[in-house]
């Protein structure tokens, strides 16, 4: 947007009127707007040494909180810090505009529950309407981050659904195929049944909440001895119907017990016998039990048992899930298709535990990541085969299930526990409250399910990862030391594709068996894939380009690569079968933030030179929930694509929270409007208050109202009453003395003990600040900054008040006023990009007492804002530790007077 009026001048301050700061910020706007100002700071800095910076990407969906004004907040100083200190700083918004948050709102509007639904509907009518919401606080955001005093640039912002930004993701997707990165498998992964989706590993650590579950103990007959049952204690009933195995830990000792109030024998771990009595000692006492026999677990390894259902029973393996059946079983199955004869035993792992339950731990491999293991590894499943999973899309019981056909499984535990209480084989049942997974965006209960997905390696690249982030600045430093460096340490390969409509495809063509492959950027090659958890062998032509697109499929002028758009498009077959025809997922949308480096500048179609430059960035930031989301997927994509991190510098915040320590809802309404609260202190008073908080170091904040009124009282006013004073003396200059004020840096060398004092504060607060910015320690800057605006007004100022009305002579006023103005002026440049509207406002009061030649002052040509100025620079000539210690010293005794008098209530005067 060009200037409204590059020659504006800003309104004259009145001291005699009161100060409203939100109403005063307001009047700061329109000035930086009147002169476009953030263009012209960014006019004004081409040419210099270039400082980069990536935006996370938010939704546009909601309405922005209290943690995007924190992230924004530190993005905003550190950004601007930047640029006074003489860099040009690109500072781009960016949008997240595909996946499950916008998927989930349409679901909500449309009542659409199943890809039935979707397909009855259309894709394209579907994506029509995801793409019509996407952007729909996108001008409420706008307001709210201009508002905040955010400089950033909306008009030139990216959006993961750009054509340009979906060619790059292609790109990305491209490269990690080409280095055999990526994988088709068969694993149990988390499952959203709100949103009819796999996710990964990291999204579901992201809403844990408490509840109550049955924990029911559940009695299986041995088909050797029908007298004696095997106890296994499961939280999940539901998975019950599609048992296949029992699993014993193979070291822990298990006994064989006769209980005498039920008649009945029952084998289970010895350290756990309170499962089945509260005190077990106490029941052995009293002879409700008795001991038959001891076993080691390998003892029990290999006993079979009946089924507590009858679904599976004889039910005959599935063909494999990638394709049609290979002409011979793999050598790694049992030779027997019935469940019947290779399951319904009991195997051994040393995952089983003796902490609870009963040490046997039931196991249904299409639901449980070990059970699918275990199950894999003793011949009960086959690697490419699906495991018994009688569920649909929805978590709803299919037509195998034919007791509990048509429930939600969740729902289905009461009467799967009745139907097992009726026959006899629900030994105990009570609840238990643990933590949970829930979905992030529908707030379902997480189930975990077999399904194939596609997988990018991880597991095997976990050193590089390590070594990559260890290469980076973290602050605080033990969040990356520990949190992230933990979780990398133990990660696992991540689940990328998504059963999804609205999001950039996955660029791969496929013959209906599978079978054929082109390998990226090879166009005659051939290449299998092939995995331990991926049968059988199989080839995919992928997609790195429109323009490849194209050329193979005879398609020309693409401009959208949504489903709707490309999904009808097919690739004429090498080897004569038919057409190749896209599969049908998306890509999660944690890969195209994580994509976001390249795909902002249509990397490497575009801008190839600018973004080598700009790579890695300088600086990111966001919140502590990245460590497992953003600076995660970006860490795992930069290091696969070029060996490095993909930042240099990173602040890391803790979370915004209400002030009753609970997460901030809407529904609860347990916090106040951001914007309210602009409208009632102001913006730099929110900014202030969050930035000198605990959040900053990465801990939570339990956000308080009167905090933000605080700074206003505490800080803000004193700033601003200091300005005014100044003001106010000077016209009292010209008024009595008939002498208009001017600074002059180079009058200065005043003798006077509190002229030096305050100056050398000065200049130790410029050193510091640039010190810990530089550092991106945010947090330690504050105080100092506060402790100088203590400093002015509660001790030069008191102590010079005479010197400063001109009791002493007009070369002492001068030196007085000049020291003031000095002090003022390094007071705002420094304070700058915390506060930038009340500094701004004071500034604009200080301009007219420059001398005409400004040339002398150190800010540049062009002084219409605060905000084209340079960061100052730090005067030897003004330290003078020796000064500040001396008046520390003075401070101390005077407060220690203060102190006693408080005790001896005697009054100051």
């Amino acid at each position: 947007m060009p200037a409204r009026n590059p020659n504006a001048t800003f309104p004259e301050h009145d001291v005699t009127t009161s100060f409203s700061f939100p109403k005063q910020e307001e009047t700061v706007l329109e000035y930086w707007k009147d002169i476009d100002a953030f263009q012209e700071s960014i006019r004004q800095s081409e040419g210099r040494p270039q400082y980069s910076f990536y935006d996370g990407p938010p939704f546009a969906t909601g309405l922005p909180h209290h943690g995007h004004i924190l992230m924004g907040t530190v993005k905003d100083i550190v950004t601007r810090f930047a640029h006074s200190n003489g860099f040009y700083v690109e500072r781009r918004f960016g949008w997240d505009t595909h996946g499950l948050p916008v998927e989930h709102e349409i679901d909500k509007k449309l009542g659409i529950t199943s890809k039935a639904d979707v397909m009855a509907m259309g894709i394209d009518k579907y994506n029509a309407e995801c793409r019509s919401i996407v952007m729909r606080y996108s001008s409420e955001w706008r307001r709210t981050v201009e508002r905040l005093g955010r400089w950033i640039d909306f008009d030139n912002d990216y959006k993961t659904l750009n054509t340009s930004f979906m060619e790059s993701v292609w790109w990305v997707f491209g490269q990690l195929w080409k280095k055999d990165l990526v994988y088709r498998g068969l694993k149990v992964m988390p499952y959203t049944t709100g949103c009819t989706t796999p996710l990964s590993n990291f999204e579901a650590g992201q809403a844990y909440k408490d509840v109550q579950d049955p924990a029911v103990t559940v009695a299986f007959t041995l088909l050797s001895d029908p007298s004696v049952s095997l106890l296994a204690w499961t939280t999940t009933p539901w998975t019950l119907p599609s048992n296949l195995a029992l699993c014993v830990h193979p070291e822990l000792t298990y006994v064989k017990i006769h209980d005498k109030e039920r008649d009945a024998k029952f084998i289970l771990c010895e350290k756990l016998l309170s499962t089945l009595y509260k005190d077990a000692a106490k029941a052995k006492k009293e002879k409700k039990y008795e001991v038959l026999e001891t076993y080691k677990g390998t003892d029990l390894v290999g006993l079979k048992y009946e089924p507590l259902f009858p679904y599976f029973k004889e039910k005959v393996r599935d063909s494999p899930y990638l394709a049609s059946p290979p002409s011979e079983p793999p050598a790694h199955s049992l030779a027997s298709p019935k469940y019947a004869d290779r399951a319904f035993r009991v195997i051994a792992d040393t995952y089983v535990t003796d902490t609870s339950g009963t040490g046997i731990v039931h196991q249904a491999p299409a639901f449980g990541d070990d059970d699918h293991r275990i199950s894999v590894r003793e011949g009960i499943v086959g690697k490419e085969e699906m495991p018994p999973c009688p569920i649909d899309e929805k978590g709803v019981y299919t037509d195998e299930v034919s007791d509990f056909k048509g429930q939600y499984v969740k729902d289905a535990d009461k009467n799967i526990i009745k139907h097992l209480k009726a026959t006899g084989q629900i030994i105990v049942a009570t609840t238990l409250t643990h933590s949970y997974p829930f979905c992030w965006r529908s707030g379902t209960p997480l189930i975990y399910r077999a399904i194939p997905v596609w997988f990018v390696r991880v597991q095997g690249h976990q050193d590089d990862l390590v070594s990559n982030n260890q290469n980076t600045r973290w602050v605080p430093a033990s969040v990356g030391e520990n949190r992230f460096q933990n979780w990398l340490e133990n990660a696992r390969d991540w689940n990328i594709s998504r059963n999804r409509y609205w999001g950039t495809p996955l660029p791969l063509w496929a013959s209906d068996d599978y079978e054929e492959v082109r390998r990226l950027s090879h166009p005659l090659r051939f290449r299998l894939i092939s995995d331990a958890y991926c049968f059988p062998p199989a080839q995919i032509v992928c997609i790195s380009s429109i323009a490849e697109l194209e050329e193979l499929s005879g398609v020309t002028g693409l401009t959208d690569l949504h489903r709707d758009k490309i999904d009808h498009i097919t690739i004429p077959s090498k080897k004569g079968k038919g057409d190749l025809k896209r599969v049908e997922e998306v890509f999660d949308c944690w890969f195209e933030s994580g994509s976001m480096p390249y795909a902002q500048v249509h990397y490497p179609f575009e801008n190839k030179e600018k973004f080598e430059k700009s790579f890695p960035a300088d600086f990111i930031s966001e919140a502590m929930d990245q460590t497992r989301g953003w600076f995660y997927t970006l860490l795992v994509l930069s290091t696969h694509l070029f060996g490095t991190a993909p930042w240099k510098n990173l602040i890391v915040c803790g979370h915004v929270l209400a002030a009753d320590g609970k997460k901030m809802s809407k529904s609860l309404k347990n916090y106040p409007d951001p914007n309210l609260i602009v409208d009632r202190y102001g913006a730099d008073a929110l900014r202030l208050f969050l930035i000198n908080s605990p959040v900053v170091r990465g801990d939570s904040l339990r956000f308080k109202e009167e905090g933000v009124k605080d700074v206003v009282s505490h800080v803000l006013l004193p700033l601003l009453n200091s300005y005014r004073f100044f003001l106010g003396q000077a016209a009292l200059l010209k008024k009595e003395q008939g002498v208009d004020f001017k600074y002059d840096p180079k009058s200065l060398g005043s003798t006077n003990v509190m002229d030096r004092w305050i100056l050398a504060r000065c200049q130790s607060l410029i050193q510091l600040v640039k010190t810990e910015m530089e550092a991106y320690r945010l947090y330690t800057v504050v105080a100092q900054m506060l402790n100088l605006i203590d400093e002015l007004t509660n001790w030069y100022i008191r102590f010079n008040r005479r010197r400063l009305k001109g009791e002493n002579g007009l070369e002492d006023t001068t030196h007085a006023l000049n020291t003031l103005f000095e002090t003022l002026f390094t007071l705002v440049r420094t304070l700058s990009a915390f506060t930038p509207f009340l500094t701004e406002n004071i500034y604009q009061g200080l301009r007219p007492f420059f001398p005409d030649d400004v040339s002398g002052l150190g800010v540049g040509d062009d002084v219409r804002s605060l905000h084209f100025l340079p960061f100052p620079h730090v005067r030897q000539e003004y330290f003078d530790p020796v000064i500040e210690r001396q008046v520390s010293r003075l401070q101390a005794v005077i407060e220690l007077g203060r102190t006693i008098r408080e005790r001896m209530v005697v009054p100051l005067k």
